[in-house]
């Protein structure tokens, strides 16, 4: 028979013996021990892959779930977008007068940085509450504990698609033309994704541990969205807070997401750069702090 266990962690299976056989019968069937790892790794890109239809299954039930009885469902994948950025752009833009781009409607520059950013905080914050939510199913079953947030970011990355398809027309329709610039659009979406998606897991693997988290994210998230060039540019922020504002890692990244949509902003190699790095940075220790904890999720979620 096989022994499986609920906690998680990436586990090493070991056949260490055989159910006895009578005369006659077929052969014995291994037993199968699932033991979680010890020390600081990694996750194994090979166990996921194992569970792939899985994690493709909870994707769609979160996409299903996020809509069902609402009267307006998916549309609210559009509203939400359109709302926000009228709102930011008329605050900006009309109010404190600091958002003046050059080759779009004010609308349009911040609907460009607010779909990056509704990316960023869906991933970030749904990837962060799926283990609290899926508690009563990690107590009782196996399967790795990452493919919970890795579906949440799926569902994003449908909602993001949804949002820039809209951008597109928009754009489209007001006269504006797109440049070469777009070609590195796929560049900057994928940082956006991969600083989201570890940070989620972070923020995951704390709020099991400790529940303040999950008040603290939000607040959190919401600081990241002033204090980032979501809905103005960075030209804006005066030159002597300049350096200090750019390490923010998103500030050259949104810089960056609107110079490939509109051909506006300032960007060199050390835009790309250093996001990249610290991208890079986040996801290795990500992935390290989720699967050192991931063995104790079921004992103490």
């Amino acid at each position: 028979m096989n022994s499986v266990s609920a906690n998680g962690g990436r586990h090493s299976v070991v056949a260490l013996e055989a159910e006895p056989a009578t005369a006659g019968d077929r052969p014995p069937r291994p037993l199968t021990t699932i033991r979680p790892s010890k020390g600081w790794s990694v996750v194994d890109p090979g166990e996921i892959w194992k569970f792939r239809d899985l994690l493709i299954a909870f994707a769609i039930r979160d996409i299903k779930l996020r809509y069902r009885q609402t009267v307006l469902g998916v549309a609210w994948v559009v509203l939400q977008p359109l709302l926000a950025s009228g709102i930011l752009a008329f605050v900006f833009g009309t109010v404190a007068g600091v958002t003046k781009p050059a080759r779009s409607s004010v609308f349009i520059f911040v609907l460009a940085g607010f779909i990056g950013w509704s990316l960023f905080n869906t991933a970030f914050t749904r990837a962060g509450q799926s283990l609290i939510q899926q508690s009563a199913l990690i107590s009782k079953v196996f399967f790795p504990r990452i493919i919970l947030p890795a579906s949440s970011v799926i569902g994003a990355l449908l909602d993001a698609g949804v949002g820039f398809a809209l951008f597109v027309l928009l754009a489209l329709f007001s006269g504006f033309r797109f440049g070469w610039q777009i070609v590195s659009l796929p560049i900057w979406l994928g940082l956006l994704v991969v600083l989201a998606f570890e940070l989620g897991l972070i923020n995951a693997a704390l709020c099991v541990r400790f529940r303040d988290v999950q008040h603290i994210s939000p607040v959190f998230a919401q600081i990241l969205l002033y204090g980032s060039p979501v809905a103005y540019q960075v030209a804006a922020v005066p030159e002597r807070w300049r350096s200090l504002f750019l390490l923010n890692p998103l500030a050259p990244l949104f810089e960056g997401l609107r110079w490939s949509l509109l051909g506006e902003g300032y960007i060199n190699l050390a835009t790309f750069l250093y996001p990249a790095l610290v991208a890079l940075l986040v996801f290795w220790f990500g992935l390290l702090l989720f699967h050192r904890w991931e063995r104790e999720f079921a004992d103490v979620i």
